[in-house]
């Protein structure tokens, strides 16, 4: 029996389920999802396996205009993840004007296959998708185009079939019982990330950045202590809340979700420090694990 290997990369601008397709292409929650923009920073490999395949997945970045040496940085995750790609999944959604010339140009220019998704087919009518695959149809000729809902898992098998029609005969990069190439300290600071986002508003969720400090298993209890960066000493007021109480639910949110991951009791500890504008400095950037576009490992 022929084994199939092979990496896919999901790429596509902010908001449009990237994370929620790979999650349910893979089978497991392994990026974390918000009603906003921004909520991947890293590329994040989740790995599924068949009898006879195994399909490495990235979720990626949504892309965007940097204004930021952090957004260069996400930028830069979504480039590596291109040139990586042995099939590139190009996630949007109906209405979604896809405008972002240089990953249409490397995209045409490329000999990797290319599978147009259209997200969240069921918020639109069916002659408004007609015309949606008409217009991909026409934009990337060589592209398969496909409709789906990765919400409610709708046609996601014919992705599959898809991405197995093109896949490379290869053994696996992957031992077959391990989902991705992250470690659970990086899962546990994503979670807590995730509640930042969703309990916070305006500019305070995308001046953040955790960092888990210490992970100690013990007999029935993980005990987790996380450093929350923040840009400016008002945005750590704001974290803390009134006599702590807004940490305190940011605690119990992030412990609840840790506990379920981890399947294990946990007791976290959170502390709030200001790295004074962290996203424009390129050493803290590369201490949380960014790599810049000028990076000489990065794509060109």
């Amino acid at each position: 029996m022929t084994h199939k290997s092979g990496f896919v990369s999901i790429i596509g601008f902010p908001n449009v389920g990237k994370s929620t397709l790979m999650n349910a292409l893979v089978g497991e929650r392994l990026s974390i999802i918000t009603p906003k923009a921004q909520t991947t920073r890293h590329r994040i490999m989740g790995i599924f396996n068949g009898d006879d395949f195994q399909i490495v997945y990235s979720d990626t970045p949504g892309i965007l205009k940097p204004h930021y040496k952090l957004h260069r940085a996400m930028m830069s995750a979504v480039y590596a993840s291109i040139d990586d790609a042995d099939v590139i999944l190009l996630l949007t959604e109906p209405a979604n004007q896809f405008r972002q010339e240089d990953i249409l140009k490397k995209l045409h220019t490329s000999d990797v296959p290319v599978i147009v998704v259209i997200n969240k087919i069921d918020r639109t009518s069916m002659s408004d998708l007609e015309s949606e695959v008409e217009n991909w149809n026409k934009i990337l000729e060589k592209a398969i185009v496909l409709p789906v809902s990765a919400l409610y898992k709708q046609n996601l098998e014919q992705v599959l079939k898809a991405i197995l029609q093109y896949l490379p005969e290869s053994p696996p990069f992957y031992p077959k019982d391990e989902l991705t190439d992250r470690s659970q300290r990086f899962f546990v600071s994503e979670i807590i990330r995730e509640k930042i986002l969703m309990n916070f508003s305006q500019e305070v969720p995308y001046s953040t950045e955790v960092s888990v400090e210490e992970f100690r298993e013990e007999i029935n209890l993980t005990r987790i202590a996380a450093t929350i960066y923040v840009s400016r000493e008002t945005q750590k007021g704001i974290l803390l809340g009134h006599q702590g109480k807004a940490i305190k639910k940011l605690g119990t949110d992030a412990r609840k979700d840790i506990e379920s991951f981890l399947n294990v009791h946990v007791f976290l500890e959170l502390h709030v420090k200001v790295a004074k504008d962290w996203r424009e400095d390129e050493k803290a950037l590369k201490r949380f694990g960014y790599r810049l576009i000028d990076d000489p490992r990065s794509p060109n």
